[in-house]
This record gives structure tokens, sequence and C-alpha cells, in this order.
């Protein structure tokens, strides 16, 4: 018997049931109706432009490379930086007041449906465009653009072993995830972003077609990677059962509530959910895997994952931490403290104990440095479990990053110029670099004394101030008496590679030749270090604004 001649009675049934019209219907208060209202929205596109705008030129890019002749695949590099140009751009029209969408509505918590601006009480939406998530998306446009314009020329000098459509799709994808993540106002949001952010970045560690070096800090990238989404995907799991809800803010308020029987269970999910965000910071013991894959990574690639990977895990730590779990200050406050004393002073000794003769010991060497920088960002927010304004707090951390990006990008991509007449890239291999290039050794003496605290690099010296107020502020003074000692050691080898950039060289000079892409970002890096520096209160400001 056809399920035809039963199809069109059944619908028309269900169509009068749900009519305003039908007795039941009045007689229930149109439910059927209410809920199929209450979940048509209309989607806030400026909100979303950003990640959106990055994910929907990567796809352009795949279609393209499919028609473009090899000879011109080179296109596909400027119109990656185009876009991520454009989705830089989207955050201007942003900067009037806090945008939501994709917000619960009818009934639930939230206060009303629709994108626009937030007002009123807290609503418990998935996209959230506030003060926060426009200064992360900035550093991860802006860090990701960087490292496109280090891409192009890496993809130049070694076109037959990377693969210029993929490299630019995974680019820009990981991207798209990095820019959403620090928006998302859920957990399943949440978490969807880390792993838009880190699937790609897996393959671009190991684009490098015959490179045994690449592919094994792929794989150690990978393997740690999947083991912190497995221990957050349990946390978040535990978190929702126990509160029913996987909102931020529904989550912080159900929290305190959670019956006995759950309250194991609750406990559980937050360590757990803290445990997988802290591999994603590459926080001490969590952190092995970031000198052998910066290592093995084309350049450009772990310029990227050292600002924009950094900035993914420390905006997750931050809206798992502040966000969800306030309730529990009193268990991720202590332990954040711990960390970040083990990070930085772990981190800052592998820096110390690099040999300058050996092969690619400069990339090693901002390897290990960037693991003792997120001991310092890791300070802040273990500050904000103690002190009475935890905005204030995790405005010091945003300072501070936004310091470390535009600097350690520029060193980066100083790097990348000695690399290309050194293979090696050793440290001994910037000696005397003041002779052959005198304003690339000043850039990256700049870049250098940034990262260290020291003048001229003012913004370094007072984005570490506020990390230093930050925690005596939040009454932890040992945390910060380990910091000092920190700052200490690092200032020997950063002098130390400072003072080598300016020595007499040693045999036949070698002046290396810069190309265009590389000029422009170590000179947008230089601008922006330069300009910080002369108005730091730019980045002060927002370790006094409120950013959620």
């Amino acid at each position: 018997m056809s399920a035809q001649p039963l199809a069109q009675p059944l619908a028309e049934a269900a169509a009068s049931v749900a009519s305003p019209a039908h007795p039941l219907a009045q007689q229930l208060g149109h439910p059927l109706a209410a809920s199929a209202a209450s979940l048509v929205q209309s989607v806030d596109w400026l909100a979303v432009a950003p990640p959106l705008i990055a994910a929907v030129v990567a796809l352009g890019v795949l279609v393209a490379d499919l028609f473009l002749p090899e000879s011109r695949k080179n296109v596909l590099g400027w119109i990656s930086i185009a876009g991520l140009a454009a989705a830089a751009l989207m955050l201007l029209p942003l900067l009037d007041g806090d945008r939501a969408t994709f917000c619960l509505t009818g009934n639930g918590t939230g206060t009303g449906a629709g994108p626009g601006p937030v007002t009123g009480a807290p609503r418990a939406c998935s996209y959230a465009a506030d003060h926060f998530t426009l200064v992360i998306q900035l550093l991860v446009l802006g860090g990701a653009l960087l490292a496109a314009l280090l891409s192009i020329t890496a993809l130049d000098d070694d076109r037959r072993r990377v693969p210029s459509g993929e490299f630019w799709f995974l680019l820009l994808s990981a991207t798209a995830g990095a820019a959403l993540l620090p928006a998302a106002r859920d957990l399943a949001t949440l978490i969807v972003a880390l792993e838009v952010a880190s699937l790609p970045a897996f393959a671009l560690v190991g684009i490098r077609h015959g490179d045994r070096r690449s592919a094994e800090a792929a794989l150690k990238f990978f393997l740690s990677s999947v083991t912190a989404t497995a221990v957050s995907l349990m946390g978040v799991s535990f978190v929702y059962a126990s509160t029913g809800t996987l909102y931020l803010t529904q989550v912080a308020q159900r929290l305190p509530d959670t019956p006995g029987q759950l309250h194991t269970l609750a406990q559980t999910g937050v360590v757990l959910t803290l445990i997988g965000f802290a591999f994603k910071t590459a926080a001490v013991p969590f952190h092995f895997w970031v000198p052998d894959t910066y290592v093995g990574a084309p350049l450009p690639v772990a310029a990227y994952l050292s600002v924009v990977g950094k900035a993914v895990g420390f905006s997750g730590l931050i809206l798992v931490t502040v966000v969800a779990f306030p309730s529990y200050a009193d268990v991720w406050g202590p332990a954040l403290a711990v960390l970040a004393a083990l990070t930085m002073t772990v981190g800052n000794v592998g820096a110390l104990r690099q040999q300058a003769t050996r092969a690619r010991s400069a990339v090693r060497l901002l390897a290990w440095s960037s693991v003792g920088q997120a001991g310092y960002l890791l300070v802040p927010i273990a500050a904000a479990g103690y002190a009475k304004d935890a905005q204030k707090a995790i405005g010091s951390t945003v300072a501070y990053a936004l310091m470390y990006a535009a600097v350690n990008l520029g060193a980066f991509a100083v790097a990348a110029v000695v690399g290309r007449g050194r293979a090696g890239n050793r440290i001994s291999d910037y000696r005397g670099l003041y002779a052959t290039n005198p304003v690339t050794a000043l850039l990256m003496a700049f870049f250098l004394l940034c990262l260290a605290g020291l003048p001229p690099g003012v913004i370094g010296l007072f984005a570490k101030v506020t990390v230093f107020s930050a925690a005596v502020g939040a009454g932890l003074g040992w945390l910060a008496v380990v910091m000092a000692v920190n700052v200490v050691i690092a200032l020997f080898y950063y002098l130390q590679w400072t003072a080598l950039l300016f020595r007499a060289p040693e045999g036949e000079t070698v002046r290396h030749r810069i190309p265009a892409p590389l000029t422009a970002a170590i000179a947008l890096a230089g601008v922006a270090g330069v300009a910080l520096s002369g108005a730091p209160q730019l980045v002060l400001r927002f370790a006094a604004t409120g950013l959620f």
C-alpha cells in the first residue's frame, strides 16, 4: 500500500492542531506555534562577519586552486591576505557597542531574541561580539595577516614541497576557528571553534612533503592536541550533566547550586576542562610538544602558532574560568598560580640552555621563550581567582598578549630573513647582522628588548608592570617574586642575542636580500611595537576597562 494517500491528511491534521484557531491549540496556549516561533531567529551578520569572511575566503581559495595553473598559484596568497585584511576591517563597525546573536528566546533565561546591541541583563547567547571578543579577534587576524606575509616568501622558496592551495586553505580555516573562539559563549561552540582552529594547524605543521622532521613535529602536535580535546570534552560533558546547560552564563549561575549527588561530578568536570585548556596554552607540564613542533614546522607556521595558537588557548581558558566557573575560583586560582610559576621557570631555563652553534637554535630559543611568556600570561588569570575585580586582572593578560603578538611576530620575521641565507638558522648566524642589514638588526634588537622588558622597548616594560601589579594586587606576592627572578633569567639570553647582532662578523659577510612581503611584515611589526611603546596607555587601557 502506498504511503502517498496517507501523507496529505496527516500533514493537514498536524497543521490544523498547530493553528491558533484549533481548540486544542487555544487550550494549550499555542505551544506548537510558540515553539516554532522561538526557533526562528535572524542572524546578526555584522557580528559574525570577521570569522565568516575568513571561512568564505578559505573555501574560495580552495576552489580557485583547482582552476589556476601552477605558475599563477601565488595569486592565492594575495587573495588570502586581502581576505584577512577585510575580516580585520569588519571589526571597526562593531566598536559602537556589544552585540550578540544565536541567543535563547521565548521562556528561556535570556531577555530577548534577535541580534543587535545587548541591553539589560546578560542573555544566554552562543556568540557575543563584546570588548574582549574584538580585542582577541584583532590579535588573531592581525597575527594571521603577518604570518601570511611571511608565508608568501616561504612558499616561493619552497614551492616544490609545499602545495600553496592547501596551505592557504588550512591557514584561513585555522584563522576562522581562532577568530570564532573568543566570541563563543557556550561550551559546545567553544569546543567546535577550538577544533576548527587546531585541526588545520596539524596539517600546516606537517605540510612539507618529504620532510621527516616536519612529519614528526606534526605527529607530536596531533597527539598532544587530541589528548587535550578528549580531556576537555569529558570535562564539558560532566559540566553539562551537572548543570543541564551549555551556556557559560547559565553554567556560572547553576554550578553553585548543583545537587549534592552531582557535586563530585561537577568538580571533576571543572578540573578536566581546565586541564584540557592547559594543554592548549602550553603550560608546564603540557608544554613538551612546543620546541619540536616549532622547529619542525615551516617558519611562518611556527610564528602563527606562537601568537595565534597561544591566543586561542588563553582566550578559551579565560572564558571557562572567569565567565563559566567563577564559583570555583578557589580551585582554579591556586592551580593556575602554580602552573604560571612552573611554566615561566621551565620556559626561561630551557631558553637559557640553548647553544648558539646548534642547528635551528634561534627558532628553538624562541620556542622556549614562548613557553616562558605563557607563564607570564597565566599570572593575571590566576590573580583573577583572588582579586575582587577579575576583569581588570584579565585585562592585564590581554594587554600583555597584544605586546607579545607584535614583537614576537617581528622576531620570527627577522628569523625568516636570516634563514634565507643561513639554512641552519643558528643564533651564531646573527653575529654581525648590523654590518650587513643595519635596519633589520636594529628592529631585531628592539623586538628582543621588548620581550625582555627593557627600554627602548617601553611597551614590554609596561606590559610586565601590569602583570606584576595584577599579582601583587591579588595578594600573590610569592608569584611576583618568581616572576621577577624569571625576568632576570630572560634578560641574560635576550641581551646575549642582542649583543651578538652588533659584534664584528666572522668570515665573509653575507647580505640578506629581503623580499617585499618580508619587508612589509617586519615593518608592520616594528611600527606596531614603536607605536605602542610611544603610547603605552593604549594597551594599559585594556587593563582598566571591563572586557565582558
